[in-house]
């Protein structure tokens, strides 16, 4: 039976709905926590996906349908609050009468962090949830950056936030050390090249970059954010397709609010769902966070108890014997410290 120390996992992730009203500092609470990553977008009409962290501060805003650099947004997240955050009138953030969805994680810890042949400039950590957001300066040149967590993140977002025209790199630990995915866009796993991680999965305290732009330019603000796996919490993993309605069971050991697929062996949209925007058997609304496009009804997944299920043939998601990673956070764990058992829907 799985355990986890995390009872609430609401109290490190969660997912917030909102419907803009076109306005300066519109308050959105009931998150929960102080979010110090905010990811968000429009749900029915296209507009681009907004990120916003704690360590780069508020109002400067990445995107990951997007290769552009970090832009100061004065009319976008503009305060992060114990409950939520404040956006202002931009139509990414704010849009009058719009539907919204925000995906908020919590870090905290800003001091004792070391280590590595680079320094980060600041960054905000959390070993109990698995999460950290490392800023660093790149040196073009193979290096090691801490991350905080005590254990070896399995995914790693990565973004030059002072150049344009730079991919998102993604380190994912099924698709190999010498291998990256790109946020951004829609391909497939890319590689072999020891220039992305030099070759190296992370260690419990250090991640290895090596002289590829996408994480390491030298001279540019980096951002990494970077997701260990923590059991009841977290699972970061991958499966095979079947292309068949009545696809493949994928167990995480917890009821499931938020799930990112990614089909590393061909060319198809990242696919992200969660568990409140439809908020029932199948979970059908998908967004994709290397476009900026509208959600969708399509992508269907079960969300259980202990995993999901996928009920759907489509190659985002089930390609026939394709391997697809994910990444994916927790509702509730299937069983925590408390000995209470979650429930399937």
């Amino acid at each position: 039976m799985a355990y986890t120390t995390i009872n609430k996992s609401t109290d490190y992730f969660n997912t917030k709905l909102y419907t803009g009203n076109g306005s300066a500092g519109h308050s959105i609470t009931g998150v929960g926590f102080q979010p110090d990553f905010v990811w968000m977008k429009p749900r029915a009409f296209s507009e681009n996906h907004a990120l916003y962290d704690s360590v780069r501060g508020v109002r400067e805003r990445l995107m990951s349908n997007s290769d552009e650099k970090q832009e100061t947004r004065s009319n976008g997240l503009s305060a992060f609050g114990a409950d939520g955050f404040t956006v202002n009138a931009d139509n990414g953030e704010n849009k009058n009468s719009e539907t919204m969805v925000a995906w908020n994680w919590k870090a905290g810890t800003t001091s004792g962090l070391s280590g590595g042949t680079i320094t980060p400039s600041s960054y905000s950590f959390n070993a109990t949830s698995g999460f950290s957001i490392i800023k660093y300066t790149g040196t073009g040149a193979t290096a090691t950056v801490p991350h905080g967590l005590g254990k070896a993140p399995k995914m790693i977002l990565f973004k030059d936030t002072t150049n344009t025209s730079t991919y998102w790199g993604v380190y994912h630990k099924e698709i190999g050390n010498e291998y990256r995915l790109t946020l951004n866009t829609d391909a497939a796993r890319q590689g072999t090249s020891a220039n992305y991680w030099s070759s190296t999965d992370p260690s419990s305290s250090l991640f290895y970059i090596g002289s590829n732009s996408r994480a390491n330019a030298s001279g540019a603000a980096t951002i990494a954010y970077c997701f260990a796996e923590i059991p009841g919490f977290s699972k970061i993993g991958k499966y095979k397709g079947s292309n068949s309605a009545d696809g493949p069971f994928i167990t995480t050991g917890f009821k499931p609010a938020f799930v990112m697929v990614k089909n590393m062996d061909t060319t198809l949209s990242w696919i992200l769902l969660d568990n409140k925007r439809a908020g029932y058997n199948p979970q059908k609304m998908a967004l994709f966070p290397d476009t900026a496009a509208v959600e969708t009804g399509d992508y269907l997944i079960d969300f259980t108890s202990n995993g999901f299920k996928i009920r759907t043939a489509t190659g985002a998601l089930n390609g026939n014997a394709q391997d697809l990673v994910y990444i994916a956070f927790a509702e509730a764990p299937l069983v925590g410290t408390n000995n209470i058992p979650a429930t399937a829907r």
